[in-house]
């Protein structure tokens, strides 16, 4: 085992290039990039659960967290384990690499008006309680789209 084996603590990535000068001790990997992903992934659970009528609290209780938990997943302040992501993407039915999907097209994108306005429709559809209504809605979206 070399010294800079015995350095290096069991699970820490370190690369060759985050060594320092002379004494070789290696630097932790951090940075923005990390908290980028963690960023889009939450925004992607929150579109979801938009998408789905859930709101945050219903999203917590369902995989088992509080609801300042949710919240920080969504935002990105805390990171989301491979475990909750499992089971976020389980009660949200999706697949776990739809958190991940549009991460590597453009990472400083921002959502649309268009794209807010879609989401809130989604939220706002789910919330009408009276089914005849919510087909109502739909079929008048239909019509509308097709003219």
């Amino acid at each position: 085992m070399t010294t800079h084996d015995r350095n290096v603590q069991p699970g820490r990535e370190v690369r060759a290039e985050a060594m320092t000068g002379g004494d070789r001790r290696p630097q932790r990997r951090t940075g923005a990039r990390t908290q980028d992903i963690d960023r889009h992934v939450g925004a992607r659970v929150r579109e979801r659960r938009i998408m789905l009528g859930f709101t945050q609290q219903q999203l917590a209780d369902l995989i088992g967290v509080t609801y300042q938990q949710a919240h920080k997943y969504e935002r990105g302040i805390n990171r989301v384990s491979a475990g909750r992501l499992f089971e976020i993407a389980h009660v949200l039915n999706v697949p776990v690499n739809y958190f991940f999907e549009g991460l590597m097209d453009d990472e400083s994108r921002q959502v649309s008006s268009r794209e807010r306005m879609c989401l809130e429709l989604a939220r706002n559809f789910a919330q009408i309680p009276n089914e005849r209504h919510q087909e109502a809605l739909s079929q008048l979206a239909r019509v509308l789209a097709a003219e």
